[in-house]
């Protein structure tokens, strides 16, 4: 196997020479979207790099990103990794005192950032990072007047002599290692301090390797990204739509998405379980507003369907009736619901979370291929995916160039080419991470069945004894209440409690449609939650929903909320997994309350 051939920068570069006047990436400004072409995609982040050089940028040197999603987030990025330096991104939501960790921690002297929001949150801190030395801002009219540690992003790349600069560029370039570390992504954390994990170029080559191998992606299909680049999984992802030649859509503002799904008809976007909790959850909703007829067509349309889908996952021949069948129900029902996610969907990577299995089952059923995955930023994302026979309850069947063991406690333990070598700056980390005999350990407890498909059970650390004894597997119980119509968010407690109960934030847009429906009058939510009748509704829902959930594991009390958990408030990580101890702390009376 030749690796290099996979280095990532190597990889741009022939794209970039192949593809030239094709467009390379697109993004909304001006109520447009605006399309880049790979030559002047490429052309960009050489001046990025040329700039960089300017600044006596080192081999290794890390630089920051402090931006939501953009162009110039990739250029950065890319211009880094042509001069052998290593972008380290911080998630554009992150408080300034995280921001200011991470800055010290990987050393930066340069940084990029992109609204107001990071602008103002640098100022904050800039005098807590010393060795912090300037500042370059996408978004120009932010910056007033001259500012001796600030540029526009403009200002930054207009350098004289940029000629001189060229020879020690193809130098770098002509010398680039897979060994070199391409980045160094602090992760978000549910606990603790943020570790800076290593990823190098080597990681990246083999995760090209194994998607070309598991996946079937076309050059010059179009994939939209409006998960954090800062994150791994669309980090990643990103690369490999660079890697395929394919046209990336980039959408900074999630509140369009559904907008942008109509535009830009992409054939791939990575979502998270939520988005799709999210769609199903609204689909029902409308399907449950129509007339008996029509509900019981989509019944009998989503009934066929599921057996259809049970046919092909098990390797079977799908009869004529059935296919007959499901072709009628997808021109009467399905085909509407795809066009809402832009009618040209091949595949949509699902990741961050598990997803519940009656959920991802409806899409691929519907016609839409949901490809659940598993993976952490110190596995470069994807480890295990599904695949044709994929089954339900797991998270697909492990890739190529990964080895997994079961260890004590059935740990996940893994090793490969895409595993990272550990963390920054972090020596008794490193130790911990990694078995005696050089495997890495999840944290996730889980199980091989024969045919290969990996199930996760837990997540050790998070896994709670109750004072009973029981041990509780929240994500578990939160996945299957969660995707309630009426639920919008869910925190289980249960650790060192006599029983299990719940923080509850409902769907507010249902719950007022359902309250009119019973003339209720309230002066706000708060008032609204307190209704007896609203109350009553909750604990019947949950009682449903809980069904198949051994006595122990069910929640025998709950509090409902009328303020979401948020990533503001320090109760979500930037990819929105519950950050279980900020929530205990902010929400302890009512905690405590459930246990009188």
């Amino acid at each position: 196997m030749d690796l290099e051939k996979f280095h990532l920068v190597t990889r741009f570069a022939s794209q970039a020479a192949l593809y030239g006047d094709r467009d390379a990436i697109r993004h909304w400004e001006n109520g447009q979207w605006c399309a880049t072409s790979w030559r002047l995609f490429n052309q960009r982040v050489q001046q990025i790099a040329y700039a960089l050089l300017h600044h006596q940028v080192d081999i290794q040197e890390n630089i920051g990103i402090f931006a939501p999603n953009s162009p110039e987030w990739t250029m950065v990025d890319m211009a880094a990794a042509h001069l052998r330096a290593c972008a380290v991104p911080i998630y554009a939501t992150n408080t300034a005192d995280q921001a200011s960790y991470i800055i010290n921690d990987a050393n930066i002297r340069i940084l990029f950032i992109g609204e107001k929001e990071q602008y103002e949150k640098i100022q904050q801190i800039k005098e807590k990072c010393p060795q912090l030395e300037l500042i370059v801002v996408f978004n120009g009219a932010l910056v007033k007047g001259i500012l001796p540690f600030v540029n526009t992003l403009s200002q930054f790349t207009t350098i004289p002599n940029q000629e001189i600069y060229t020879e020690e560029l193809k130098k770098r370039f002509s010398q680039r290692n897979l060994q070199d570390i391409y980045t160094i992504i602090y992760t978000s954390g549910t606990t603790g301090k943020p570790k800076g994990v290593l990823i190098d170029y080597e990681n990246v080559a083999y995760q090209l390797i194994n998607h070309d191998e598991r996946l079937t992606v076309k050059e010059g299909n179009v994939s939209m990204s409006f998960l954090p680049l800062s994150h791994v999984y669309e980090r990643l992802w990103l690369a490999y739509v660079l890697h395929k030649g394919v046209i990336n859509c980039y959408l900074d503002d999630t509140n369009r998405v559904a907008e942008a799904l109509k535009e830009v008809k992409p054939h791939y976007m990575c979502v998270v379980p939520r988005l799709l909790e999210k769609i199903y959850t609204k689909i029902y909703e409308n399907v449950g507003k129509q007339s008996l007829i029509k509900r019981m067509i989509f019944s009998f349309a989503t009934r066929t369907a599921k057996i259809h889908l049970k046919q092909k996952r098990k390797g079977k021949r799908v009869s004529f009736i059935l296919q007959e069948l499901y072709n009628f129900s997808d021109k009467l029902v399905f085909r509407k619901l795809k066009e809402a996610l832009g009618g040209n969907i091949q595949m949509i990577p699902c990741g961050g979370a598990l997803l519940e299995p009656s959920i991802g089952r409806f899409f691929r059923a519907i016609g839409v291929n949901v490809t659940l995955g598993y993976g952490m930023t110190e596995t470069t994302a994807t480890v295990a995916c599904w695949d044709i026979k994929f089954k339900l309850k797991s998270v697909g069947t492990v890739l190529p160039n990964i080895e997994v063991k079961i260890g004590e406690n059935n740990e996940i333990l893994l090793k490969g080419g895409s595993i990272t070598k550990g963390y920054y700056n972090n020596p008794e980390e490193n130790v911990k991470a990694f078995t005696s005999d050089g495997y890495f350990r999840t944290g996730d407890a889980g199980y091989l069945d024969k045919e290969g498909n990996l199930f996760i059970t837990e997540r050790i650390k998070e896994l709670m004894k109750t004072s009973n004894g029981k041990y509780i597997a929240p994500q578990q119980i939160e996945g299957k209440v969660g995707k309630d119509s009426f639920i919008e968010q869910i925190a289980i407690i249960a650790d060192a409690r006599k029983y299990v109960s719940a923080l509850i934030v409902p769907n507010y847009d249902a719950l007022v449609e359902y309250a009119k429906s019973l003339n209720l009058k309230y002066k706000n939510y708060s008032d609204l939650i307190k209704n007896s009748q609203i109350v009553d509704f909750f604990q019947k829902r949950l009682q449903n929903l809980q069904q198949g959930l051994a006595a122990y594991e069910q929640i025998k009390k709950f509090t409902l909320l009328t303020t979401p958990f948020s990533i503001n408030n320090n109760e979500l990580t930037p990819t929105l997994k519950l950050k279980r101890k900020n929530i205990y702390k902010n929400y302890f009376k009512e905690i405590e309350a459930m246990y009188v």
